[in-house]
């Protein structure tokens, strides 16, 4: 059985930074494409950044260069490394994993779930 558990949501301020964490059971993350998507209330879940499985990685436009993913393969955990953080940023974060070579920031490329952790941006 896959899980993925999030973990390092919280309120921060704005220009501050965060980590999030998604610990991988029943998986071996560095076989797998993985991904942090996240959903602000009323907003439809977007990409935000992905990491084939073969080193390759994609970010949302307007994160790129605050957002860094990254796995921790010793650990079998995925991590979101996030700086300089905007109120525009406050959303639920879920990370997302699948077999096979994808960087994609479509929801529908991976099979996986987490159950998302809550990220809130003050300004």
């Amino acid at each position: 059985q896959v899980v993925l558990e999030e973990s390092g949501g919280g309120t921060v301020q704005a220009e501050g930074s965060l980590r999030l964490s998604c610990s991988a059971s029943g998986v071996t993350i560095s076989e797998y494409s993985i991904a942090w998507f996240r959903q602000a209330p009323g907003k439809k879940r977007e990409g935000v950044a992905a990491l084939s499985n073969t080193g390759l990685n994609s970010y949302k436009d307007s994160v790129e260069g605050r957002f860094t993913i990254s796995r921790d393969s010793d650990k079998n955990v995925l991590y979101l490394q996030m700086s300089t953080l905007l109120p525009e940023d406050t959303a639920v974060y879920t990370c997302a994993a699948t077999r096979g070579i994808s960087n994609s920031l479509y929801p529908f490329a991976y099979t996986f779930w987490g159950q998302g952790t809550l990220v809130i941006v003050s300004s």
